[in-house]
């Protein structure tokens, strides 16, 4: 019987061949990674914004490739990136490329292809801070409960759940937790939330954390190091915070009543401010 080639969907062309004997084309031997890459990444919701009972675009999915493609070690070094129109900030390896995809305000991937990520999404609630909905435990419990209901998922756990403050007090909860899917394997996951002016600010990063070649302490230490930035940008700061940059500035020519003055200055000046500073400055608060 003569065997008929089938034509994949995504315009490449098949091996597969279909007969009485021989079953149709197979999805992971006809497609390739990337397209399957895609598929997956669409399929997937932002769990945390589930939990928190609203509506938010999707947001991430990762295949993880095979282990073998896992052994370079990461970049650690760490630059400042500020979103000036969603008013976010935090730290990113500076070997990472910034892509576009659907759902994701920001996403940044591994230059390598290795399957990791760190996003953020920006999206409306009806909650004027986190704490309204509940603890950081309480909501680390249904995130990993909403985890644990996919399809996909074989297992989750969560290591830890965690509050700090942010730039004027803000609110922000910490998570990390592991999964293992069937879409894209063992992964290690850091989460933190916050909410500004009813907006839901989302953090997620994604790295593959397999037994056989599991995170090193580098790479968490760069891992959390990212986490524990994720603030509002330095244009975004509370007025007491602007007074202390203007100090640091050198600013003494504006007048603390004069708001418009002073936002004016901030935009304009903030950026100069070292990055050092801007942290010592966040961790005298």
């Amino acid at each position: 019987m003569r065997l008929l080639s089938t034509p994949a969907p995504c315009g490449n062309a098949c091996s597969c061949s279909v007969s009485p004997t021989n079953p149709p084309c197979n999805f992971k031997r006809c497609f390739p990674v990337p397209y399957q890459e895609t598929l997956a990444y669409a399929r997937r919701s932002l769990v945390l914004s589930t939990v928190l009972t609203f509506s938010t675009p999707t947001f991430f999915s990762l295949a993880v490739l095979p282990s073998s493609l896992l052994k370079s070690p990461p970049d650690s070094r760490l630059e400042l990136y500020n979103d000036p129109k969603d008013g976010f900030s935090l730290l990113r390896p500076s070997s990472w490329i910034k892509v576009d995809k659907a759902g994701a305000t920001v996403l940044f991937e591994e230059l390598a292809g290795r399957g990791n990520s760190i996003g953020v999404v920006v999206s409306p609630v009806r909650l004027s801070a986190l704490g309204e909905f509940g603890s950081p435990e309480f909501v680390a419990d249904k995130l990993i409960q909403a985890e644990k209901r996919k399809e996909s998922t074989k297992d989750a756990e969560l290591i830890s759940s965690s509050e700090r403050s942010g730039s004027g007090g803000l609110q922000v909860y910490q998570f990390e937790y592991k999964v293992d899917s069937t879409r894209g394997g063992m992964k290690r996951v850091f989460s933190a939330a916050f909410i500004m002016s009813k907006r839901l600010y989302l953090l997620n990063i994604s790295y593959a954390d397999r037994p056989e070649n599991s995170i090193d302490n580098q790479t968490r230490s760069m891992l959390e190091e990212v986490l524990h930035s994720f603030d509002l940008a330095t244009t975004s700061i509370s007025h007491s915070q602007a007074e202390e940059v203007k100090s640091k500035l050198g600013l003494a020519f504006l007048s603390g009543s004069d708001d418009q003055c002073l936002g004016t200055s901030m935009t304009q000046n903030a950026e100069e401010l070292p990055l050092r500073e801007r942290e010592q400055m966040r961790e005298s608060k």
